[in-house]
């Protein structure tokens, strides 16, 4: 049952701009999220409001429109900015659009890309010495046109006052962690549970990625490597035994990595091991020595060396860390209730 609204609530001031082309799914999950945490709360936790570049209603495809509620332009104040869109492609205007969101990034607290809204802010220079989740089907070019990007392929990141994300239904896994930063872990499971969304994915999930460079023209055996990888988590195959598996060279296998996920093979498996076993240090009570051999590390000491060089911290600090959160998390969703 719905909280009684409290006259002392802060309300976050969302303003999202819709950039063609731009799907119902993709800026759906991004409103509904808002509107529900405000739902079952009871309270007007974020005021969401919508634009677009030139203030006309945003295309979607099918052929219907998002109204909005103005144009975007550096007169626009907010507490957290969303650009999103699908693809990044050229407008009448977008040299003035640039210019503006790189002055209202700069003064706005959390500013947030989503899909290809991470080209927009990357081009406005709002992302340099970010780390970036980038969607898998551009993450090669954007890695080499944005130097000063910490490119990741992670289904979202949020690292200090800039938070990416790849889009798809990796945006309601997004904005859910979202709210759960602001607002508690348990408003967000309530919307998870009216929006019929199963386990939500961490940050740290790895995009799983469609293996399709054009219509119609699939590759199989890179498919066919990863999900090599993704059953020999425990026992790691050996670069040799991955590619005389699917069919390949060595050296072929390495180009595919290196062409369609922008890592070497060994590089993506060893991210690949520690995103599992960051999953279970966070979501089981499982020793460190436990998940290190379940991941394929000869010793613990072996896998607390690989974790810190790929995380920045060790497992049992990283898992500390997490449970701080979450415990803080807590107490100021219980502090928030008590108070309303």
């Amino acid at each position: 049952m719905p909280r009684t609204p409290s006259p002392s609530a802060r309300t976050t001031q969302v303003a999202i701009v819709a950039l063609p082309p731009v799907s119902m799914s993709g800026v759906g999950p991004i409103v509904d999220a808002l509107n529900l945490a405000n739902e079952i709360d009871g309270r007007a936790l974020y005021r969401c409001q919508v634009f677009s570049s030139d203030g006309r209603a945003v295309p979607l495809s099918g052929g219907a429109q998002w109204p909005v509620d103005g144009a975007f332009g550096e007169a626009l104040t907010c507490d957290w900015l969303i650009v999103v869109s699908e693809r990044f492609q050229s407008f009448t205007g977008d040299r003035q659009f640039v210019a503006s969101l790189a002055r209202v990034g700069q003064r706005t607290p959390l500013v947030t890309g989503i899909h290809h809204g991470v080209w927009w802010l990357a081009t406005a220079g709002q992302l340099s010495g970010y780390r970036v989740s980038v969607n898998w089907e551009s993450y090669q070019q954007f890695s080499e046109q944005f130097e000063r990007a910490i490119v990741t392929q992670q289904i979202f990141e949020i690292d200090r006052d800039r938070a990416t994300c790849a889009g798809g239904q990796a945006s309601v896994d997004f904005m859910l962690a979202m709210i759960a930063r602001e607002h508690g872990p348990e408003l967000a499971e309530r919307i998870a549970d009216t929006l019929g969304v199963g386990v939500l994915r961490a940050a740290e999930e790895r995009q799983r990625i469609p293996f399709v460079t054009a219509p119609g023209e699939r590759h199989p055996r890179l498919n066919d490597a990863l999900s090599l990888m993704e059953a020999n988590i425990e026992d790691p195959l050996t670069g040799d035994e991955i590619a005389g598996l699917v069919g390949v060279s060595r050296r072929q296998l390495e180009r595919l990595f290196r062409q369609y996920l922008g890592a070497m093979p060994s590089k993506y498996y060893m991210g690949l091991r520690l995103s599992k076993a960051r999953t279970q240090l966070q979501r089981t009570s499982k020793s460190v020595v436990q998940i290190s051999l379940a991941c394929g590390f000869s010793s613990a000491a072996h896998f607390s060396n690989a974790y810190r060089d790929h995380f920045g911290v060790t497992p049992r600090e990283d898992r500390r860390n997490w449970l701080d959160r979450q415990t803080g998390a807590a107490s100021a969703s219980g502090t928030a209730a008590d108070e309303a």
